[in-house]
């Protein structure tokens, strides 16, 4: 059964760049990780309120940053073994250039996937 994480980065607005730019050069690393399914970087960049729904109006566009900007990176492995490895990998390589650039550390989420 596969596993996965989502994992909340609040970002420093004035990092963001850095963030971004660091989560680029870690993409090729992240893929080459054993038994990685699936891998996506979101950055949060829309809002939706009970107005947008009941009307089925699309989502309105973020315009201002008030304390961090958000980012969601989901990754999805074959077990969670494989998912495990590739944590300790990360946390050997950019873990600490990552966390310089967040307001909070940040939140994992972790489960096995049900469809």
């Amino acid at each position: 059964m596969p596993f996965t994480e989502i994992c909340i980065y609040q970002v420093k607005p004035q990092k963001a760049e850095e963030f971004e730019a660091l989560m680029f050069e870690m993409k090729g690393f992240l893929e080459k990780q054993r038994g990685l399914l699936m891998l996506r970087l979101i950055k949060r960049g829309y809002r939706i309120d009970m107005e947008q729904i009941r009307e089925g109006l699309p989502p309105l566009k973020i315009t201002r940053i008030v304390k961090s900007v958000k980012y969601m990176l989901y990754w999805e492995f074959d077990t969670k073994e494989s998912y495990g490895e590739a944590q300790k990998t990360l946390y050997d390589s950019y873990w600490k250039s990552m966390e310089k650039c967040l307001t909070v550390p940040h939140d994992k989420y972790l489960g096995e996937v049900m469809f």
